[in-house]
């Protein structure tokens, strides 16, 4: 199947085909024939499927057939709430890119940086706006934006939107809405507390769900470490010297790791950045651009930070620290092997991390293949988690036994 089968307009036809894209991802194909009849769509997909084509294609249709019959002042007709400033920028990056001959205009908001250039872009008028939560409750507060002429409205990335404790601020936006709209709602995870989200937000929606499995896809080779917690950096160093390694993303689980991690790999003089929330949008962006660009051969990232990093020929993903949430890891891995692209994802595991090897190992439905042929090999990476945990259990009954023969005994 090709777009033009899916009655893509040629003015989007044209963009499409420059930006090289051919034919579309299953859930390309799925979501855009329901949101070009205009239903409502409950849509559970991993990062790297294609999704925001999914929903940006067919608000690109409707809004430039729309303008084309009916021209007046421009006013925010479609909206889309995301979690993080650089999904929020990737976005508005993609409705351009797909766009560029419909004239439409778009814009991105987003906090952390001065509103000014931001206002301006409102004042000069847009007919789709990508948002971070806060920044936008500011700006209607403020008077600079109304929800009033929203007909196309989009919640992405919901799971984490929750996670980040975006939930409040989620139903005051929803609360502004016109009824009678368009509503599509994207999550990689379904579970209760964000389906209840999604009966406040959708009308009789039709859903399409696009599983882990399909996420994690076949171009992508997997391989894992066992390797103690001290020796994690020694083996990071040991890969990126002796591997001819192209660009990489190292995910660390938290801020201070992140900074640790690009210490050992400047001391080592190898190229690194890191970006967290705790960086300032400006250093964010401009460590995003070094890498993308090549200036910059290792980003290490946590993952709220990683939302919206969508890099090129991205060689290698490195889970410097396994995340403790499975579905993590598949948006972790999904950052390579995209579009037509091949990728590698690698995986450090101490002892301690080996429950969460068998969470995303559930999940995924795969074996990890193990690679043991590194200086730095964990002594117990053979013995398995169960065992290991019967062992404890074990020692444990033992224990309370001695115990109990000692103070039921006769001397005191």
């Amino acid at each position: 199947m090709t777009f033009k089968d899916l009655r893509i307009t040629d003015t989007i036809l044209k963009a499409l085909d420059a930006e090289g894209y051919k034919n579309p991802t299953p859930i390309q194909e799925e979501s855009i024939p329901i949101l070009l009849r205009g239903k409502d769509l409950l849509g559970c997909a991993q990062t790297g499927t294609g999704k925001t084509a999914a929903f940006a294609i067919p608000i690109l249709q409707h809004i430039f057939l729309d303008n084309r019959n009916h021209k007046g002042a421009r006013k925010i007709k479609a909206l889309i709430v995301t979690p993080t400033r650089e999904l929020a920028i990737q976005i508005a990056d993609s409705f351009t890119a797909y766009g560029k001959f419909t004239g439409i205009r778009n814009t991105v908001i987003f906090g952390g940086v001065k509103q000014g250039q931001q206002t301006q872009a409102l004042r000069r008028g847009v007919d789709i706006l990508v948002a971070t939560p806060g920044r936008l409750l500011d700006l209607m507060g403020q008077g600079f934006i109304s929800l009033k002429r929203i007909e196309y409205f989009v919640l992405d990335e919901a799971d984490h939107m929750l996670d980040m404790g975006f939930i409040h601020d989620i139903r005051k936006v929803i609360a502004k809405l016109p009824e009678k709209r368009q509503s599509l709602f994207f999550s990689a995870t379904m579970p209760k507390n964000i389906v209840k989200l999604s009966d406040t937000i959708l009308n009789k929606p039709e859903r399409v769900t696009i599983k882990p499995e399909q996420a994690t896809a076949e171009r992508v080779s997997q391989a894992l470490y066992f390797v103690s917690k001290a020796n994690k950096k020694k083996l990071l160093l040991h890969l990126l010297k002796t591997e001819n390694f192209g660009s990489t993303l190292v995910f660390s689980r938290t801020k201070y790791g992140a900074d640790k991690i690009v210490k050992v790999l400047k001391r080592a003089e190898i190229n690194s950045e890191a970006i967290h929330g705790n960086k300032s949008q400006g250093a964010r962006q401009r460590a995003l651009g070094n890498f993308k660009a090549g200036r910059t051969k290792v980003l290490v990232a946590t993952d709220i930070a990683a939302r919206g990093i969508d890099v090129d020929e991205l060689s290698h993903v490195i889970n410097y620290d396994l995340p403790n949430v499975p579905e993590t890891y598949v948006h972790r891995i999904g950052r390579t092997g995209r579009a037509n692209a091949s990728g590698i994802a690698l995986s450090f595991c101490d002892s301690e991390e080996k429950p969460y090897l068998n969470s995303i190992q559930k999940l995924t439905g795969q074996k990890i293949p193990v690679l043991s042929d590194h200086p730095f090999v964990e002594i117990s990476a053979d013995v398995p988690v169960k065992k290991a945990e019967n062992q404890k259990k074990s020692k444990g009954k033992k224990h309370y036994k001695k115990k109990k023969r000692f103070y039921s005994g006769k001397k005191r």
